[in-house]
């Protein structure tokens, strides 16, 4: 018996390059990039070149496509609407549209951000969207074609994604506080630094934990975490508005699969022993 042939997107991404780990016990897969250097004799996996990119699928034929793709440069976004819509929304309805009429499963990643942020409570799958930004009405437009498909399909939601390859704001505190004396980090966005995680912090606790844990493990860094200076968003404006509450409730999530998932810190220190080894 041949086996299940899983197609996967945006391989040389933080979520592709894990999902590469953790998928290939379950089948053949076959990890697509942008690039068409980096990618099997004509197959793409460009999301912006949606006719090559379904002729790959139709190529393959997967049981399963999983979309870890997106265009996630927030705020090059306000200014670059079209690609973004391209890629975090048509993009994903073609696949859903293969999906569907190949009888395969389609899993897609996609964002708090298709939240408005307000209020302290976790956010539910079902719960009212308003996104702030073009990212998050692109990756909601994204969702939205998926459903609307007929498809099989799993749409998973995630927030301050982090991975031992590529940047991430972990290693960016960890070089910033290598050159400087003091650091200033958000305090009032709350989430949760995702591989898939319990509790909470904001990013000025994120990196407070990244520091002293560093620290801790024999790197050297001028900055302690006693001089992580809290701040509030106003004082570091961006193109694109973020949202403030960016914690998602995941109930279904672990109810549905039978998961416990680990306070943050441990996958942050994981993800830190990795990186630093």
């Amino acid at each position: 018996m041949s086996a299940m042939k899983i197609l996967l997107l945006g391989s040389n991404g933080q979520v592709g390059w894990e999902l590469q780990r953790s998928l290939a016990p379950l089948g053949e897969v076959v990890a697509l990039q942008r690039e068409d250097s980096a990618n099997p004799q004509g197959l793409c996996g460009n999301l912006d070149d949606t006719e090559a990119l379904v002729h790959s699928v139709r190529t393959l034929r997967p049981a399963v496509i999983v979309n870890a793709a997106a265009y996630t440069a927030v705020d090059k976004a306000e200014t670059d609407a079209n690609r973004a819509k391209v890629v975090n929304a048509t993009a994903p309805g073609l696949l859903a549209r293969e999906a569907a009429t190949m009888g395969s499963w389609l899993v897609h990643y996609s964002t708090d951000y298709v939240f408005d942020g307000s209020g302290d409570q976790p956010w539910h799958e079902d719960d009212a969207t308003a996104p702030l930004s073009v990212y998050g009405r692109t990756k909601l437009e994204g969702e939205q074609a998926i459903r609307s498909s007929g498809c099989q399909h799993l749409i998973l939601r995630t927030s301050w994604v982090y991975a031992a390859r590529g940047g991430n704001f972990a290693k960016t505190m960890l070089r910033l506080a290598a050159e400087r004396e003091e650091l200033k980090v958000i305090a009032d966005q709350i989430g949760a630094p995702t591989c898939s995680a319990a509790g909470q912090t904001s990013w000025h606790g994120y990196a407070r934990h990244v520091i002293e844990w560093a620290r801790a493990h024999g790197q050297a860094l001028k900055v302690g975490p006693e001089a992580v200076r809290p701040i509030p968003t106003s004082d570091y404006p961006t193109p694109a508005q973020r949202p403030l509450n960016s914690r998602l409730d995941t109930f279904k999530l672990r109810h549905a699969f039978g998961l416990h998932l680990p306070p943050w810190q441990q996958g942050v220190e994981r993800m830190l022993m990795e990186t630093l080894r």
